[in-house]
């Protein structure tokens, strides 16, 4: 089958990139014709024609809706059997949810349009693609995320199917720890002995980060642990800000902080556990990789990640994203079962590959085309 896939620029590391990247090839080894559409800052793509287009880069409306106009006539220039879109554009067989419901976290982050225009403009593209106008299907990607779909915009079951997103089994493994566990931390300045909790995302207010340095500082006995514990950020966001908020804390000195990282297995294998208390997030790949790395997840209940944590087995939930439970299930996890985190960690997501998630989008495109 012939698939014109529509996305904004991705590399090869990261969230949403990695998971693109991954489900790109998976497609084409089950045997479809996949070309991506993006922008002309789109890096080559291994085995992948990419049809570039050209956007307005200023400011974020025209940049929406210069793409949103450039990818509709570029995919209706290559007569696609089925137009796929991770974007919010003018028209697609078929949407995936990658980023959920814009109205969804705008209430989640107790925001409003307002006189925005770019939250009005999103808000308006999204409407007509959950109301099926401007879509044929839909595709969340964690069952809560569906439920969003269907209780704020009405979706019909029969037009709305949960795709997890797959991992890379081989890059995100436990044995990546005995490979670099001793040098990534040699470089991040990190004793062996202290416990480390990593935090990986980029906008940290949507994904906790401040409740998260809150709980880390409250965390029992931290401060009488031999080196102390320590909290390592990566990504982009407002470093000042946050680390405004770790002096505050007390913390300051037990807070490393790194920008976006390539090789961010380095990161999981230096690592005891990871926290991604977020306010919205329809499914952070930092759950799959770090599970797949055999590390425990502290997350929310507003994380589509949750849907595949046991807690007390592989991670642990937490039912409002504040200080004192953020503290209480970092000490869990701090507390390690009889047989350690890695085993069932790694256990949880080893169905959660980009083959099976190829499959199950080729059934969606079966369904669409007859």
């Amino acid at each position: 089958m012939k698939i014109g896939l529509i996305c904004r620029p991705f590399s090869f590391h990261g969230g949403i990139e990695t998971a693109t990247a991954g489900l790109l090839g998976a497609l084409a080894r089950e045997g479809h014709a996949v070309e991506l559409i993006s922008t002309e800052r789109q890096p080559d793509v291994p085995e992948v024609p990419v049809r570039r287009v050209r956007v307005l880069r200023h400011p974020s409306t025209l940049r929406l809706l210069s793409f949103a106009l450039a990818a509709q006539r570029e995919a209706a220039r290559r007569g696609y059997d089925l137009v796929q879109s991770h974007e919010r554009v003018l028209r697609q067989d078929l949407y995936r949810a990658g980023e959920g419901c814009h109205r969804g976290y705008l209430a989640a982050m107790g925001r409003r349009p307002g006189a925005n225009p770019y939250h009005h403009l999103v808000c308006a593209l999204e409407r007509r693609i959950f109301d099926l106008r401007a879509s044929r299907h839909v595709v969340a990607i964690s069952r809560g995320g569906g439920d969003e779909i269907a209780r704020l915009y009405r979706t019909p079951s029969a037009d709305l199917t949960v795709v997890y997103n797959g991992v890379d089994l081989e890059r995100f493994h436990p044995e990546q720890r005995a490979r670099h566990r001793a040098a990534a931390r040699a470089a991040l300045g990190i004793p062996e002995s202290a416990w480390t909790l990593l935090f990986v995302g980029s906008g940290f207010e949507r994904k906790g980060l401040g409740p998260l340095i809150e709980g880390f500082a409250r965390l029992p006995d931290a401060s009488r642990r031999g080196p102390g514990d320590r909290l390592v950020v990566a990504g982009k966001g407002d470093v000042p800000r946050y680390q405004r908020l770790a002096a505050r804390e007390g913390v300051a000195d037990r807070v490393v902080w790194m920008g976006p990282v390539p090789e961010v297995e380095r990161l999981y294998a230096a690592s005891d556990a990871v926290a991604l208390p977020a306010l919205y997030e329809p499914f952070g790949n930092v759950h799959l990789e770090a599970l797949a790395s055999g590390v425990p997840v502290l997350t929310s209940v507003h994380a589509g990640g949750a849907e595949v944590i046991r807690p007390g087995a592989n991670g642990w939930i937490v039912d409002a994203v504040a200080a004192e439970p953020i503290a209480r299930g970092l000490a869990a996890l701090r507390e390690a079962p009889a047989g350690g985190w890695s085993a069932p960690a790694r256990a949880s997501v080893e169905g959660f590959t980009y083959a099976a998630q190829a499959r199950a989008f080729t059934g969606v495109y079966r369904r669409l085309v007859r």
